[in-house]
């Protein structure tokens, strides 16, 4: 980060506006929404600032700016038309530790002034570290249509029964159940709607009447993580996310999606890749189940989708017998979202009209397949965990009537930075391979589709 973001008391503190034009005007009028007491140093004022002055609403200073004014500033803002008072305003607050924002040079600025949605108490700041305002207003635009004003009232509810619900539950993690119930529920729902009466009337119910089994109760989510560009991630899995205690992921889970979880959760890092497991399944079984009987909700973070040579089923099969409540959130597996971004359809009405999806991982050093029914006409086979297991693959297809010459393709580490796609036939793969040293995960697709990627791939990476 080129700014640390952080909120500034400003109520009733002295702040300083040297420039006395429509810039320093809206500079001005944010510092009074936060409270601040403002004055102006200038030698003129445009219309705007001084209907500021005739209203009262800040003082001004006719002169102009010497360093004596900044005696006992909070802090100050230069927004003149002359480079060289704003450098002037720049160096003497700097001399007095006084914090200083020159308007349009970041490189003078202590602060940057965001672009605020504000829905008080809520209050939303958007910045470009100064690179591109009009993109941080864009966003900020963007998030207007998003968080409804209602918002605000809601926010203002919350804080008046804050202390009355720390009172109720003496632990953190029921106060913030409490609250995630209240914010996900018909409570929220009817401020959103303009009931604030109901809404109030709601909270009062649920706060006398706490279902206080429910806020100690433990569970655990199994969530896709997806083939890892987060933003293939599901709106329900980034709320499970949101809401974890501790979280268990594995090696394919990508650190942007993993930045996504909440900050304060525990993370539990437990990958397994060929040869080598930092945790053993049944242990992870164990894991989930220990810290959810410790009243924890618990987010099984998985690489594309759980149930999808995830082994999730075996876990939730763990959790049901011990009667552990559980969800289930598929994410977009390896087959489809690398496909999509390699421009490879798995189905196409002139080449392929089914898919199959199988695992290469070996076993005891052979790869054991139902190779008849991966040699059939119209079909597109994907291989997960493929890449050790090529020489076998390649081969057995052939024995069993797949032509040597059948296109494959292989895509390396597809919907991020680091994705790669190599076109072969099915002969020449593992020679392919050989030569261009693919890392995991890669993923082996066979059929006639894979053509089309020259035509049709969208995505480049980094």
């Amino acid at each position: 980060m080129e700014y640390l973001p952080i909120f500034i008391d400003l109520k009733q503190q002295d702040c300083l506006v040297v420039g006395g034009g429509d810039i320093a005007a809206r500079k001005a009028g944010l510092l009074l929404k936060a409270q601040a007491k403002v004055t102006i140093v200038a030698p003129k004022l445009a219309s705007t600032t001084q209907k500021m002055v005739d209203n009262g609403e800040i003082e001004w200073l006719n002169a102009r700016f010497v360093p004596e004014q900044l005696v006992a500033q909070r802090l100050v803002i230069a927004a003149t038309d002359d480079e060289s008072v704003n450098e002037q305003v720049h160096a003497a607050a700097k001399a007095r530790n006084i914090l200083v924002n020159v308007a349009d040079s970041p490189g003078l600025c202590d602060f940057i002034l965001a672009s605020i949605l504000d829905r008080s108490p809520i209050v939303i700041a958007v910045s470009s570290g100064g690179d591109s305002p009009i993109l941080a207003r864009n966003l900020r635009a963007r998030l207007e249509t998003l968080i409804p004003p209602g918002y605000s009232q809601l926010g203002q509810l919350v804080g008046r029964y804050r202390e009355a619900v720390k009172n109720k539950f003496s632990k953190l993690s029921q106060r913030r159940r409490f609250w995630e119930s209240v914010l996900e529920g018909p409570v929220a729902d009817h401020m959103l709607a303009g009931r604030e009466e109901l809404a109030e009337k709601t909270l009062l119910e649920k706060l006398a009447d706490p279902d206080s089994d429910a806020l100690s109760q433990g569970e655990v989510y199994l969530v896709g993580a997806g083939p890892g560009d987060p933003e293939l991630l599901t709106f329900k899995a980034l709320r499970l996310m949101q809401q974890a205690d501790v979280v268990f992921y594995d090696r394919l889970v990508s650190k942007e999606v993993l930045a996504l979880v909440r900050k304060e959760a525990e993370l539990v890092y437990v990958g397994k890749q060929r040869a080598w497991h930092a945790v053993r399944q049944e242990e992870i079984n164990k894991l989930l189940l220990e810290h959810a009987k410790q009243g924890k909700r618990v987010l099984r973070l998985k690489g594309g989708d759980p149930f999808i040579f995830g082994r999730g089923g075996e876990e939730i099969e763990t959790l049901a017998d011990e009667k552990i409540p559980f969800q289930v959130v598929p994410g977009i597996t390896a087959a489809s979202g690398c496909a999509s971004y390699a421009g490879i359809p798995l189905t196409h009405r002139d080449y392929a009209q089914s898919c199959v999806f199988v695992t290469g991982q070996l076993k005891d050093g052979e790869l054991e397949l139902n190779w008849p029914s991966l040699v059939q006409p119209r079909q597109t086979v994907v291989v997960y965990m493929g890449l050790a297991g090529l020489p076998q693959l390649s081969r057995q297809l052939q024995a069993h009537g797949m032509a040597a010459d059948m296109p494959a393709a292989l895509v390396q580490q597809g919907t991020t930075e680091n994705q790669k796609v190599w076109l072969s036939t099915i002969a020449q793969l593992p020679a392919l391979a050989e030569r261009e040293q693919p890392v995991a995960p890669t993923l082996v697709i066979i059929g006639e589709v894979t053509k089309l990627h020259n035509n049709l791939a969208w995505f480049r990476s980094g």
